[in-house]
């Protein structure tokens, strides 16, 4: 079958993509059925059906193009989009993990050079950034689940196979969050499972380093996942069996200030680890954190983070100070000043919470009875207030037209604008 033209459209496929703007999945459905109109048909700037679907943010009708083999990585674009790309500008993040399921290639780039993740940050969609730069398809792990060459046994059991990909795919990376996630699945609180699971762990992060195209962003998280994981078996020997020392000796904050200086370190421990020293990613991740003293900004886990995801941490969002999880809620009811995202998070935390509670409150009650406030005005007074704004401002106003009839008509505003008269400096009444 010849390659699909741009622009070369039936009738049949010019509805369809009227259709799609309309969101009607059934006739579009029908009409795919019929064979009607091509899947991949290409309109006059070289978008297909799936490209439209996504940009324009419709989950179910990217979800039917995809199930009747909509191609996910076309790039007849004219400036060589691709549909994975169109899903990032969308800022859906459910589409952009639906383009990457159904395999599409995330270092493609378009005609100016740029990725989907670097369209997606361009354009501010920060929560599609995180979910391509996250993303590790699944049967790269499933692959471990079967015997390989003169193997008599799987490196990786099957049933470990996806509790370890929810692990993986994560876009948090507090380690608390990564020991909680493995005390969901009992399976995986077992030191032979854990033992398993991170020696995979570090041959997917030996491949992304060894591979054609290196991948040192996916490599250094691999490595994380595998050294937060040998803690977790680390302490299973010592009899910790539900792991709740572990999440205890993270979240324990120092006397002075609550800072977790434990989950610092072991984070700044983990990056340094890292087994290829010739990494520029390594380098950079230690050139940020070595010179910060411990307790002060940035932390290791932030700079982290916004290696690893693209993902600005605390930043225009409220995260849980026990876990790490974007959009907490919660706040302590008696200080208001740390913020969880569920009720175990805040009774996992009260243990070290309590020590800094009270002076938290006490800060809080202080900064509220320094802060100057209004004074609350009668309404005589209210009315004597605004007839004195109106006399000021029309006095300001005759004062302009007269300073304006001085300078010849010249507008006043131009009479405010600060003198240059010394080349490189700017002057301004006080």
């Amino acid at each position: 079958m010849a390659a699909p033209q741009k622009g070369d459209l039936s009738e049949s496929e010019r509805k369809i993509l009227q259709l799609i703007d309309a969101g009607d999945v059934k006739e579009v459905d029908r009409l795919l059925a019929s064979n009607a109109v091509r899947v991949n048909c290409l309109d006059e700037y070289g978008m297909t059906p799936l490209m439209h679907a996504a940009y324009k943010g419709k989950e179910d009708m990217c979800r039917l193009l995809l199930q009747h083999g909509a191609d996910v990585n076309c790039n007849q674009h004219e400036y060589g989009y691709t549909a994975l790309m169109f899903a990032g500008l969308s800022g859906k993040t459910t589409i952009t993990s639906m383009m990457l399921e159904a395999g599409a290639e995330t270092d493609v780039v378009n005609s100016v050079g740029r990725t989907a993740a670097q369209m997606a940050a361009f354009v501010g969609q920060h929560d599609c950034v995180t979910v391509i730069n996250n993303f590790f398809s699944r049967s790269r792990l499933e692959f471990y689940t079967k015997p390989q060459g003169q193997e008599k046994e799987p490196l990786l059991p099957p049933v470990l196979a996806e509790p370890l990909h929810k692990i993986i795919m994560t876009a948090n990376l507090n380690p608390v969050k990564i020991v909680m996630l493995v005390k969901e699945n009992p399976v995986l609180v077992d030191m032979a499972a854990l033992e398993k699971c991170y020696q995979v762990m570090n041959l997917l992060c030996e491949q992304c380093v060894k591979q054609q195209d290196m991948n040192e962003v996916l490599a250094m998280k691999m490595h994380y996942i595998s050294c937060v994981l040998q803690k977790c078996l680390a302490f299973l020997q010592k009899r910790d069996d539900k792991l709740d020392a572990l999440v205890k000796s993270l979240l324990r904050g120092r006397e002075s200030d609550g800072f977790p200086q434990y989950q610092e370190k072991f984070i700044r421990d983990c990056i340094k680890k890292f087994p290829y020293c010739e990494a520029t990613l390594l380098q950079q991740l230690v050139r940020s954190i070595t010179p910060v003293e411990i307790g002060n900004d940035p932390t290791a886990y932030s700079v982290l983070t916004q290696a690893l995801t693209g993902q600005m941490a605390f930043v225009d969002a409220d995260y849980c100070v026990t876990c790490g999880e974007r959009g907490a809620d919660k706040r302590c009811s008696l200080c208001k000043a740390v913020t969880y995202c569920s009720l175990n998070c805040q009774k996992l935390h009260w243990f070290t919470h309590k020590k800094m509670c009270r002076s938290l409150r006490e800060q809080d009650a202080d900064l509220d009875k320094d802060t100057p406030r209004l004074k609350e005005l009668k309404d005589d007074e209210s009315d004597l207030v605004m007839e004195t704004a109106n006399f000021l401002q029309e006095l300001v106003l005759r004062a302009e037209e007269k300073v304006a009839a001085a300078a010849g008509g010249c507008p006043a505003e131009l009479l405010a604008c600060p003198s240059t008269s010394t080349e490189g400096q700017s002057f301004t009444r006080d």
